[in-house]
């Protein structure tokens, strides 16, 4: 049974840090690409980032890159999120998600339709 299971979220103050965590289980991780989605209160779940399996190719969306970081160890199967800089529009619950889709373009790591298994999401709330 795959579980994906995140740590690491809370409540900040806007500019603040926070790191989050994804320890997967019953998989081949080093065979996934990993990424980190997020749902803010009415709105669609949205990309975040992503990393491809050996950790050499990053994609970030527009609104984070530069104050996030995607990373992974797999030798213990976790994938991590470092947040810098946190903005109130940050504020979401924060998902991680194991692709088994072929890479194929940019595309095929931020479409979260390509994603297999998910998280339970973590709670991230940036206050002023």
């Amino acid at each position: 049974q795959v579980q994906l299971v995140e740590s690491g979220g809370g409540l900040v103050q806007a500019g603040d840090s926070l790191r989050l965590s994804c320890a997967a289980s019953g998989l081949m991780f080093s065979r996934y690409a990993m990424g980190w989605f997020r749902q803010a209160p009415g709105k669609e779940r949205e990309f975040v980032a992503a990393i491809s399996w050996a950790g050499g190719i990053t994609y970030y969306a527009d609104s984070v890159k530069g104050r996030f970081t995607i990373s992974r160890d797999n030798a213990r199967n976790t994938v991590y999120l470092q947040m810098n800089i946190l903005k109130l529009e940050d504020t979401a619950v924060y998902y991680c998600a194991a692709s088994g889709a072929t890479y194929n373009g940019k595309d095929s790591r931020t479409d979260s339709r390509k994603y297999d298994y998910w998280g339970q999401g973590t709670q991230v709330t940036v206050s002023s």
